[in-house]
């Protein structure tokens, strides 16, 4: 008789720890402007650490219905997915020991020594210099003002769309994280997807300038995925207004219009406060 076949265990997804695993608090990011809780998570013999933002903890905004912080940092995740470039770290929406809340998986960063956190800089004079994207000038103190620029990186120009597609009020240089093997996430995300326009960001660097042949791409798959009944549309539909569905698929439909990386409108202030 023959050894009965042995089934290897699955493989638990990391959406899958986050939403169905044990979350326990460890602490509080306290530099935060909402409750951001830093947790462990277990499942299924698989751990890890995440972040833990309950929509009790969230502070009320003028121009963002209460409670809802939560599902658009869910939803600027998805958009992300549907991208291909793994922008966002994985991040569900679950109950938790406060109630209902987005979270999210820690990124550990690279120290901030390492050249690939090399991503924001001040310069003198008025020229960014090679390889850097001039942002606009900054106080540096004792009435001295300095050039803000940010890296000419791919990784940074492909989260300039991505903040672009989803509205993005608040892209300050402290929601950078460079991960390990090179990889560059955008964190923050409660601010997005209003159906007016609200974009803030330091990423301007590329204003004006044409989108790239694979922004183009990535552009036509998202709109495809928002057509009404499209699978995009249908998963941010549980997690935004239709209205701010809309206005998603108008945006992406604009961008491909355009073919070229937004400007600032002049009708909102361009460069979120403080910028990092």
């Amino acid at each position: 008789m023959s050894a009965p076949e042995r089934i290897p265990p699955r493989s638990v997804t990391t959406a899958e720890l986050l939403a169905q695993g044990e979350l326990k608090v460890r602490g509080r990011i306290r530099e935060a402007s909402n409750a951001v809780l830093y947790c462990s998570v277990s499942y299924e013999g698989r751990e890890a650490f995440c972040v833990y933002k309950p929509v009790a903890g969230e502070r009320p905004l003028w121009d963002f219905p209460d409670g809802t912080l939560a599902q658009r940092e869910v939803a600027a995740y998805e958009v992300s997915e549907a991208t291909g470039w793994g922008l966002v770290p994985t991040t569900v929406l679950r109950d938790g020991p406060y109630g209902e809340g987005m979270c999210q998986l820690w990124i550990e960063a690279l120290p901030d020594a390492s050249p690939e956190s090399e991503l924001l800089a001040l310069v003198d004079g008025e020229e960014p210099g090679e390889g850097w994207k001039a942002i606009g000038f900054a106080e540096v103190g004792e009435g001295q003002t300095a050039l803000l620029v940010h890296a000419d990186d791919v990784r940074l120009r492909r989260l300039a769309v991505l903040d672009a597609v989803i509205n993005n009020a608040d892209r300050k240089g402290g929601h950078l994280l460079p991960g390990r093997e090179g990889r560059l996430y955008g964190i923050d995300h409660g601010v997005t997807f209003n159906a007016e326009n609200k974009l803030r960001t330091l990423l301007w660097g590329w204003a004006g300038e044409a989108l790239t042949p694979e922004a183009v791409d990535v552009l036509g798959s998202l709109r495809d995925g928002l057509a009404p009944g499209g699978p995009l549309a249908t998963r941010l539909a549980e997690l935004i207004t239709a209205a701010e569905v809309d206005a998603t698929r108008a945006r992406v439909s604009a961008l491909l219009a355009a073919g070229k990386h937004p400007e600032p409108s002049g009708e909102w202030p361009a460069i979120p406060w403080p910028p990092v």
